[in-house]
């Protein structure tokens, strides 16, 4: 069986997340790595043994690829996927998918025109706690659900600007959004009020807010709230969901899940690595034309970037936004 051969675009820590699982997969070959310059590309790749390039138009007419990962920031998204597209490229792109529903509702049709093969980052969903706290919520009735994404602001520069990132909502609480849709289903409206309270004093150029609270409604009624802010010090991250049923309680972050009744409370850790799981599920798509094992296509994922940009919208509005899928 000829080895598959992958290309990476970006240089910073998720790529290297990436590459070190892709290296270790049977008959996978880290063929090039492309960076914002071609030092940076050219640095990565020599740890790897791939060929680096400084533009992603280069690298493709350099090498036959069949597979790309993406991992840029959200305001870089564009070029790089209708690229691929042109060329009948799978791809795995981290989230966010970009900082608006415009343009990646416009790669979407471009995407299903080709019925071409994607997933996206939304690692969470491969966790065994986020798969068994999924099945029990099916088994209850689903009262309502909190969710919380609070830590510090990232150090670059892109993060801290609207036009960059697109916010915290958009660029790192998604991941709270998405477990929330993945367990329960669409959300149908939504009304979020955001503020700027600490981190436009400390540093300059500072255009995202830095506190925000979201209330959703879902298709099936289950109201939610999900908060975050980017205002702490270090090391003092608080992040996870926690649901409400007729039964009792399941609380989940990262490292566990909890569930907790009247007569018992019950802790499962999960030591699964869900961004390995993600990249196996994406290889075995590509080797052989299954998809189910992806739990999450860029259609999917767009779904979530319609939530998070609603609430945007909502917080700028100051009024309740319905979803339009």
């Amino acid at each position: 069986m000829q080895p598959l051969r992958i290309g990476i675009i970006g240089t910073g820590w998720f790529s290297q997340v990436h590459a070190d699982h892709l290296v270790t997969l049977d008959d996978v070959v880290l063929q090039a790595i492309c960076g914002s310059s071609l030092e940076k590309g050219d640095q990565m790749a020599r740890r790897y043994g791939a060929a680096g390039y400084g533009h992603v138009k280069d690298m493709l007419e350099a090498e036959k690829l069949d597979a790309v990962y993406i991992c840029v920031p959200p305001m870089a998204h564009g070029e790089i996927e209708e690229l691929l597209i042109d060329r009948g490229i799978p791809f795995l792109v981290e989230k966010p998918i970009g900082t608006d529903t415009e343009l990646p509702r416009r790669l979407l049709r471009q995407i299903e025109a080709k019925s071409l093969l994607t997933s996206v980052g939304y690692h969470f969903r491969y966790k065994a706690t986020v798969a068994q706290m999924k099945q029990l919520l099916s088994e209850q009735q689903v009262g309502m659900a909190v969710g919380q994404w609070m830590g510090s602001m990232p150090g670059v520069a892109w993060w801290r600007q609207q036009e960059g990132s697109g916010g915290q909502f958009i660029e790192q609480t998604t991941h709270i959004v998405d477990i929330l849709r993945y367990c329960l289903g669409d959300v149908e409206e939504v009304y979020a009020m955001y503020g700027s309270r600490v981190m436009h004093e400390q540093h300059d150029y500072v255009s995202v807010p830095d506190v925000g609270t979201v209330t959703l409604k879902l298709s099936s009624g289950v109201i939610a709230s999900i908060s975050n802010t980017c205002v702490l010090p270090g090391n003092m991250d608080q992040t996870g969901i926690t649901f409400y049923t007729g039964e009792g309680v399941l609380d989940w972050n990262p490292s566990r899940l909890k569930v907790m009744t009247p007569q018992v409370s019950t802790e499962y850790t999960d030591p699964t690595n869900p961004y390995r799981l993600e990249s196996e599920a994406f290889i075995y798509a590509i080797r052989s034309g299954d998809t189910s094992r992806i739990r999450s296509d860029y259609a999917d994922a767009f779904k979530t970037q319609l939530v998070t940009c609603a609430a945007l919208e909502s917080a700028t509005l100051g009024k309740t936004v319905k979803i339009q899928y």
